[in-house]
């Protein structure tokens, strides 16, 4: 809560008088004037009347005493594009006096919608009233809401007093997140099950690291060395799986994308890096995000999160993320030579020659590979009619990107990211071919299936 200023000057309540005040105030300093001039003193009366009422009334609102405080709370802090969340505020009276007709208005950024008002009526001693309004962007980003304002009035209207907030609070609008389908992707292994890569907890019996004995360990992995030295009875640490590693490559260059606002390639992208990175931090990956700049998203691996706060981490990023100035992969590549042992998921737009052979060296670093290559013309509107085929250029790059091993998962104008991913499923892959569906208007959730492109020595 945040505690409200009283303004105590003369002139604060003079700028507070209303259009009423100020006409009241006018007309009985006109009427003073005039009784001075033609010696009326009946008018003289009635200015000085005119004049003190609005006077008083500013005088009645600055030794008021009474203190209000002010909180506001947010439901969901963090909301998706398009989604609509609402903002609960709370206003006490903490004064042992009645308050007066109270007007509240809250600032809130254009693109949330037009700023809340609401009129209070009077307030009793140690009480509190509350009120909520809604606000929705279709465009991702972080918006200060406060801070809270509070007009004081008078019950004649003459006079009104501006009181403001400090605090004020942020509300995280994140790109929209698709759930998408299980799949089982070629060379990938999840770090659980029976047949999960494991390591053990020690290399020799030297570097063994022993714990304290629980009740129902098996005594074939009591560690007798250490039991003499600690004396008591210590066993060998379990064998530990190892985690899975996953890295959501995002192309953030502004050349590479086409379209404007949130119907643009880049916000489709941002989308589908969110649904990718949620869902499989969801199947239990240690997922990171990573851009073409090199920033990595969580910046330090090996914290200990939990799936929501890594996933809150992630979105949040995404929230924010702009085009870049970058013409390469060349600082991505420098990240992941240091580390991208994983699943490799790359969201791209448009290529050259030089950084599909990129790609290509990319992929030898992970242990599966799985790109979406956005097709930003359609995003510009250059194609009115999508040919089945892809042009020369596009299905040389197909062709190169499936031959260093990528599965490769086009992407057009319109096309459902569920529906995209599903088409990586090595299973469906090995059995048949999916055949074009046409290029008409995509139903609700759902997009045209088309052949993905991928390596097919790993069928």
């Amino acid at each position: 809560m945040a505690q409200a200023d009283n303004p105590a000057d003369l002139r604060a309540g003079l700028r507070g008088l209303t259009t009423r005040g100020r006409s009241f105030l006018a007309a009985g300093i006109t009427a003073a004037a005039c009784a001075y001039v033609f010696g009326q003193d009946t008018l003289l009366q009635v200015g000085i009347l005119l004049a003190a009422l609005p006077l008083s009334a500013a005088a009645l609102l600055l030794r008021t005493r009474y203190r209000v405080a002010g909180g506001r709370r947010l439901s969901p802090h963090r909301a998706s594009a398009g989604q609509e969340a609402r903002v609960h505020l709370r206003l006490d009276n903490v004064s042992r006096v009645h308050t007066g007709l109270l007007l509240l208005e809250d600032q809130v950024p254009y693109v949330l919608g037009p700023r809340p008002r609401f009129v209070l009526d009077r307030v009793e001693p140690r009480g509190y009233r509350e009120v909520s309004y809604r606000v929705r962007s279709d465009v991702r980003g972080r918006y200060p809401l406060g801070p809270l304002q509070l007009r004081v009035a008078d019950p004649f209207g003459m006079c009104e007093l501006t009181r403001s907030f400090t605090a004020a609070d942020i509300l995280t609008v994140v790109p929209q997140v698709q759930p998408l389908p299980p799949v089982r992707l070629v060379g990938e292994w999840t770090g659980h099950g029976e047949s999960s890569a494991r390591t053990l907890a020690q290399a020799g019996d030297d570097d063994v690291i022993p714990r304290e004995y629980r009740h129902g360990d098996d005594l074939r992995r009591v560690h007798w060395k250490s039991t003499a030295r600690y004396g008591e009875l210590m066993v060998r640490r379990e064998e530990q799986p190892l985690k899975a590693r996953a890295t959501v490559l995002l192309d953030t260059r502004e050349l590479a994308h086409r379209g404007t606002g949130p119907a643009s390639s880049f916000e489709w992208a941002v989308s589908c890096a969110a649904s990718l990175g949620v869902h499989l931090m969801e199947l239990g990956y240690q997922t990171r995000l990573l851009t073409d700049t090199g920033r990595t998203v969580p910046a330090v691996e090996g914290a200990t999160r939990t799936v929501a706060e890594s996933a809150g981490l992630l979105l949040d990023a995404l929230a924010v993320v702009e085009h870049s100035d970058g013409g390469g992969f060349s600082r991505a590549e420098d990240v992941l030579r240091l580390g991208g042992e994983g699943l490799l998921v790359a969201v791209l737009g448009e290529l050259d020659e030089e950084q599909v052979r990129r790609l290509g060296r990319l992929r030898r670093r992970a242990g599966a590979g799985v790109v979406f290559l956005l097709d930003t013309p359609a995003w510009a509107g250059l194609r009115a009619v999508l040919p089945d085929a892809p042009d020369d250029q596009a299905a040389q790059q197909l062709r190169l990107l499936r031959e260093a091993g990528w599965i490769v998962l086009p992407a057009r104008a319109g096309d459902s990211v569920p529906a995209l991913w599903r088409l990586a499923d090595r299973t469906g892959l090995s059995t048949s071919r999916v055949q074009p569906q046409g290029h008409g208007t995509p139903g609700p959730g759902q997009a045209p299936l088309r052949t993905p492109y991928r390596d097919e020595a790993g069928s």
